[in-house]
């Protein structure tokens, strides 16, 4: 199993004016769209414990993750085993996470330290978020059985609620404050966002007009670059839209219902005059939706989504997974010169983003590819290679077979003797 090493986070490429609308949304607002009161953090050094069943690798990627928190976001932040510590990170199998939240994958609750605790506190005002004013106690609760990738985004999605905002935005391309879960690893804007919540001129219990006021000077302080750059101003993602794509990409509704949903997004996307990657990923969930039954619509689909996400700075990750789709449907038409040109740019666009079973993904396409151009020998290399990164985005040996399989049924050679 091959894990990353250094980081490589990439530099906010937003305007300061737009980070300082984006932060107050972020801050002071739930997913549900509830407003909260004031803003609420840590006050004084952060420690983290780990309790429940936790795999092997999760040491190793909680020590990376908490190192970029104290060097990127300046946070005071370390590990623990005292049973004070203010976060909890406990590692428990999938069945009692979906036993406590059905449709959730992991998850955070302030004011508990462990599982057993959370049925009697759940919906009650010591778990309510919106009374809260500082931060003193909070708990994570993570998949033990799950792909390494899995466990490892969930750890940085979870943390990073726990450490700062509650909201997730649609108009933020590059970050995992973000519903379309493109970004899984905490992105160079995220690290800002965190270094601004922790800044000493933001406390817990200020009100929304008093972050206002407080943050353009704090923003030339921390991202100077920022004030170059001309604000892009993308206007509010309606909640139609937000409930459309979740109808069409959660559980619970029909092929047709998805597709419709799918369609719903777009032409909301379209009303609202979205030349942005919304309306791009609204094409993307349309075109995966539509692969088995109508393979050339799909592809219209995609060609429209990267169309799109090319026009909106910070997407290259969405491009990349774009380039998986377009890349497989050129090799299921033999096109390998199409299909490698279609992956080139995008391998270190995933290693980059620490993205493993995509990274992997992209590799299997280009064997693939590589051997529908006569290139067997390089075609092998890489296909071994995948393997590593394979193991820990996608876990079990069996999972990583069962990709294996998918990938090399795309091409028409295999259909040969």
């Amino acid at each position: 199993m091959k894990t990353f090493s250094a980081p490589r986070p990439l530099a906010p490429v937003q305007s300061n004016s737009d980070i300082a609308r984006d932060f107050l949304d972020l801050v002071f607002s739930m997913e549900s769209g509830r407003q909260l009161p004031v803003m609420s953090r840590f006050e004084g050094p952060i420690r983290v414990r780990v309790t429940g069943q936790p795999p092997a690798h999760l040491g190793l990627d909680l020590a990376r993750l908490l190192h970029r928190l104290r060097t990127e976001a300046g946070i005071d932040i370390d590990i623990s085993r005292d049973d004070t510590a203010q976060v909890t990170i406990q590692a428990i199998p999938r069945s009692q996470i979906r036993k406590a939240l059905p449709q959730a994958a992991c998850f955070v609750v302030p004011n508990i330290s462990d599982i057993s605790q959370y049925a009697l506190a759940r919906r009650t005002p010591r778990t309510d978020w919106g009374r809260i004013e500082q931060r003193q106690q909070i708990a994570i609760f993570l998949p033990a059985d799950a792909a390494p990738q899995e466990v490892r985004d969930c750890l940085h999605e979870e943390l990073a609620q726990a450490l700062g905002p509650l909201n997730d935005l649609y108009r933020l391309p590059d970050s995992v404050y973000n519903d379309d879960n493109v970004h899984t690893v905490l992105t160079g804007y995220d690290m800002l966002i965190l270094r601004m919540v922790y800044a000493p001129e933001l406390r817990s219990g200020m009100t929304r007009g008093q972050v206002a006021d407080r943050l353009p000077g704090l923003l030339v302080r921390l991202n100077p670059a920022g004030q170059g750059i001309a604000p892009m101003r993308l206007n509010p993602t309606p909640r139609p839209f937000i409930n459309a794509l979740q109808k069409a990409l959660g559980p619970g509704s029909s092929p047709t219902q998805r597709r419709a949903a799918a369609d719903e997004a777009i032409s909301i996307a379209r009303v609202m005059g979205w030349q942005d990657h919304r309306r791009g990923f609204a094409h993307y969930a349309l075109g995966r939706l539509m692969q088995s039954s109508d393979p050339l619509a799909a592809q219209q689909n995609f060609l429209e989504a990267d169309k799109y996400f090319a026009g909106t700075p910070g997407a290259s990750l969405h491009r990349a997974y774009v380039a998986s789709q377009l890349a497989a449907f050129a090799i299921s038409q033999g096109q390998g010169e199409t299909a490698l040109r279609q992956l080139g740019p995008y391998l270190d666009v995933a290693a980059r983003h620490e993205n493993a079973s995509l990274l992997a993904t992209l590799m299997l396409l280009r064997s693939e590819a590589l051997d529908l151009t006569g290139r067997g020998a390089e075609a092998q290399a890489v296909r071994l290679d995948s393997l590593g990164w394979a193991r820990y985005g996608f876990g079990a040996d069996w999972a990583v077979r069962a990709k294996q399989r998918e990938i090399a049924s795309l091409s028409p050679l295999r259909g040969k003797s």
